[in-house]
């Protein structure tokens, strides 16, 4: 009868035991050096100080499709190079290697015998003798060619993410400007300026400001701003632009004009989506008998309109208790009457303004108060230098501007001396 080894030392015939499976471990363990140098994963290559190679492992001889005679007492380093790779070599990497003694994890490019490009890391270090003078350099090689991919990839990455980036900028600055009167209705007897302040050329703002005529001797003027930002608010501002321009043509009178959009804005508001702005609505209408105009304002939660008289005096026009437009169904709407007389200017703002930080300032926030001041210094002035001097002030705040800013001025101008209407000779 035929004995079967019970698997001590070895299994069944045609089966392999722990012992084996130890045996060839231990065996793998003990490779020589020279086997170790030859079949490791890098490639390994060392070269004289001028550059001839003078050994190279069969790693690298592979990655590069050479035989060890084609390049061992034959070629250079820098023979295996890249016309880009061997001008660095030379005006870098041999300078700085023989200054140091070291380079580390410096990416180049070798030549492969069929014309290829292998993309690798190099370190290399000089070797000294026991006189410390240097013998050799000896050079490490590491495939970076997924690492390359990974780089191009994430390269590839950032392009499309840029370019998608633009486009959407494009995008929101072509949405912006639809949101945005083209040009202001010309008003016989009045200056008027405007300008639209972006916080971030990434989203779709919600300020808005319009002025157009209505009935015969009357216009209707309006700045507000919507909640949020992005899609929702455009949708928002543009709804809310064109319920004002259309209320007002069938009754002109503010307050009704602001109850009008309230009604629609609430009738909108679905619970999930909040619909409801600061607005604040106007109506000019021409003072011929005392020159100027009369102004009636309607404020629904605005900020208050500063009002820079030509005696040099600034304040802001009072609408208190106005409350937000769409947040309830029968919305507070305060009103004010105000004659704007030659020489004043009257300026209409978002909150943007007032709610930029000052950044390094003593306080968080620029605030009321802070503009009173700045209103009182500036009066009197006309539009355009109304407007022109908020574009500065915005531009001081820097990154501290968290919100788009709107601003809307309105300047009587003084009529001209009989001296001024002299033509000159």
């Amino acid at each position: 009868m035929c004995k079967i080894n019970d698997g001590e030392e070895g299994g069944p015939k045609g089966e392999r035991g722990p012992a084996d499976e130890s045996a060839q471990f231990s065996a793998l363990l003990e490779d020589s050096a020279e086997d170790l140098y030859e079949h490791a994963p890098c490639g390994y290559l060392s070269t004289l100080l001028d550059g001839g190679i003078a050994k190279i492992n069969t790693t690298l001889l592979a990655w590069l499709g050479y035989e060890r005679g084609d390049l061992v007492g034959r070629k250079y380093f820098s023979d295996l190079l890249t016309v880009g790779g061997r001008l660095y070599h030379e005006t870098h990497f041999a300078p700085l290697l023989r200054m140091q003694g070291e380079v580390s994890g410096i990416a180049l490019e070798l030549r492969a015998a069929d014309g290829s490009r292998l993309p690798v890391m190099v370190t290399s270090t000089v070797r000294k003798g026991s006189d410390g003078q240097p013998l050799l350099i000896r050079t490490t090689v590491v495939d970076a060619r997924d690492r390359r991919a990974y780089e191009e990839e994430l390269l590839r990455a950032r392009k499309e993410a840029d370019q998608e980036r633009d486009r959407l900028k494009l995008l929101a600055a072509t949405l912006q400007k639809t949101l945005l009167p083209p040009t202001l209705a010309s008003v016989p007897g009045l200056d008027v300026a405007a300008h639209y302040h972006i916080a971030s050329v990434d989203e779709v703002g919600g300020d808005f400001y319009d002025l157009f005529p209505l009935a015969a001797g009357t216009w209707g003027l309006f700045l507000g701003d919507v909640c949020g930002k992005g899609a929702t608010a455009a949708a928002i501002t543009s709804l809310a632009r064109y319920t004002l321009r259309a209320a007002a043509v069938y009754n002109p009178d503010p307050a009704a004009v602001l109850a009008n959009l309230n009604t629609v804005l609430n009738h909108e508001h679905n619970g999930h989506d909040p619909r409801f702005c600061t607005v604040v609505f106007g109506l000019l209408t021409p003072e011929t008998d005392r020159g100027g105009f009369r102004v009636t304002l309607a404020s629904g939660g605005h900020p208050p309109a500063l009002l820079m008289r030509a005696d040099g005096t600034a304040d802001f026009l009072p609408t208190p208790g106005g409350q937000l437009i769409g947040v309830l169904p029968d919305a507070d709407i305060a009103t004010t009457t105000v004659h704007l007389a030659p020489g004043d200017t009257l300026l209409l703002h978002t909150d943007g303004l007032t709610e930029a930080r000052i950044v390094g300032g003593d306080e968080d926030r620029y605030g009321d108060d802070a503009l009173l001041d700045f209103g009182r210094a500036l009066a009197p002035t006309t539009a355009s230098d109304a407007v022109g001097a908020v574009r500065d002030l915005l531009d001081t705040f820097g990154t501290g501007v968290d919100d788009d800013t709107a601003v809307l001025a309105l300047h009587v101008p003084r009529p001209l001396s009989e001296e001024q209407q002299r033509p000159s000779t």
